[in-house]
């Protein structure tokens, strides 16, 4: 593994709905997604990303051979306070698991859920 970049090159959301999917995400994130090129049949639309700057690129995805759910891998968004973030998740229909809470130096994290059933991560350093 190249220890030049970040280790998380990629990532991608599980989606029953796109949607549903994009208008959560677009409300709490307030990044606009765009449409993919459709790749073995699932529908793909990816997080606006900036290739020089930190951070990973990724997308919602609706594919017919995986499925959204909680408990699998935890994905978390940068923020720059992430109870701004906590603020608008459930007006745009998805749970607060864990409101914002400090993790030492390293920050401070809370967990949602969005409109499809998987768990997500904020994160900020104030």
């Amino acid at each position: 593994m190249s220890t030049q970049s970040n280790a998380v090159g990629w990532f991608e959301i599980y989606v029953a709905d796109m949607e549903r999917a994009k208008k959560f995400y677009q409300a709490v994130i307030q990044r606009e997604l765009s449409d993919l090129p459709s790749t073995d049949g699932a529908q793909m639309c990816a997080f606006a990303w900036e290739g020089k700057s930190g951070g990973s690129a990724g997308a919602l995805v609706k594919s017919g051979k995986m499925g959204p759910g909680s408990g699998g891998t935890l994905v978390y968004f940068s923020c720059d306070d992430c109870a701004a973030e906590v603020a608008r998740v459930a007006p745009a229909g998805g749970k607060v698991w864990q409101t914002k809470i400090p993790i030492g130096p390293y920050g401070f994290i809370a967990i949602v859920q969005d409109t499809e059933g998987n768990t997500i991560g904020l994160h900020s350093m104030k």
